[in-house]
């Protein structure tokens, strides 16, 4: 179903199909059917390295590990910290070599000489986390992204249990370690079970965490990270191909998928179904521009 339509000059231009589960209610378009929520599912994998025996440095630690951070400083002072207090170095990531999300930063990365490299990857953080969470078992490092590793089968079955919904099938991420499908109503109840959780329990300490360092879990102006500074409350975690997940306590959830993977109608359409659920959030938009111009706007469809 059409969930948000590109309007340019006045003109409809094109049009975004998708679907959206809410939370209590008003989902859209099918929201039972699975789909690979992409990195919208880590901090899910994080309550599942807890469950395993991973033991944090610090809470601060578990927002970079759920998050895609964008490659900034600070974000990559900590995947090498996380990975020095597990007696590791950025030589142990199996994530493939890239450069920062960010373009300042990747811009003045390039102009010292720099290149590629697997600790400026966007996933780094979670590769940090499953590999200290293999050091703390005594699992073998090598193997760690293997769906069959007992790591990756410790995630898988955290991850359902969270979802309330069995796996319906393992692919294998950008990143290279499994992506986990379930549908759009799971991943909104997943969220859900985090932000409602008792204090001090794995999923509260990630959701905890998220919300009190919202810069680590994507980057300097971020959607995900501007929604958390601005609502109380609020945890965000976007995913690649168009999927977003968000959850408030005491107000309810959204995960939502666009089908054709546009990122740009992921935002309009969340904050849409933010506020019919009660929740003030700030104004977040990517306008259309024409001659340098504001010429149009990417809007929600009910």
């Amino acid at each position: 179903m059409i969930i948000a339509e590109v309007v340019r000059s006045g003109f409809v231009e094109s049009v975004h199909h998708g679907s959206v589960a809410v939370l209590p209610g008003g989902s859209r378009g099918d929201v039972t059917s699975p789909i690979f929520p992409r990195s919208a599912n880590k901090p899910l994998q994080t309550v599942g390295m807890l469950r395993a025996g991973l033991l944090p440095r610090e809470e601060t630690d578990l927002a970079l590990i759920s998050g895609s951070h964008f490659g900034e400083p600070f974000h990559v002072r900590r995947v090498r910290e996380i990975l020095a207090a597990a007696g590791l170095d950025e030589s142990a990531l199996r994530c493939p070599a890239s450069l920062p999300l960010a373009e300042p930063v990747r811009d003045e990365w390039l102009r010292a000489g720099g290149g590629p490299e697997r600790v400026l990857m966007n996933c780094s953080g979670k590769h940090a986390g499953m590999l200290a969470t293999c050091v703390a078992n005594g699992w073998p490092l090598e193997t760690y992204r293997d769906a069959k590793h007992p790591l990756q089968t410790a995630i898988t079955e955290a991850v359902s249990d969270l979802a309330g919904e069995r796996i319906a099938a393992t692919g294998v991420d950008g990143c290279g370690a499994p992506v986990l499908a379930l549908s759009l109503t799971a991943l909104a109840r997943a969220f859900t079970r985090l932000v409602e959780a008792e204090p001090g329990t794995f999923e509260r300490r990630v959701a905890d965490a998220m919300r009190a360092h919202p810069e680590l879990v994507a980057g300097t102006g971020a959607d995900d990270s501007v929604l958390m500074a601005a609502v109380p409350g609020l945890l965000a975690k976007g995913g690649a191909e168009g999927v977003v997940a968000v959850a408030v306590p005491g107000r309810g959830a959204v995960a939502l998928k666009v089908d054709d993977g546009a990122m740009r109608a992921r935002t309009p359409v969340l904050l849409d179904e933010l506020r019919r659920l009660g929740v003030e959030v700030p104004a977040i938009e990517e306008p259309i521009l024409g001659g340098g111009e504001r010429v149009g706007e990417v809007r929600p469809v009910r």
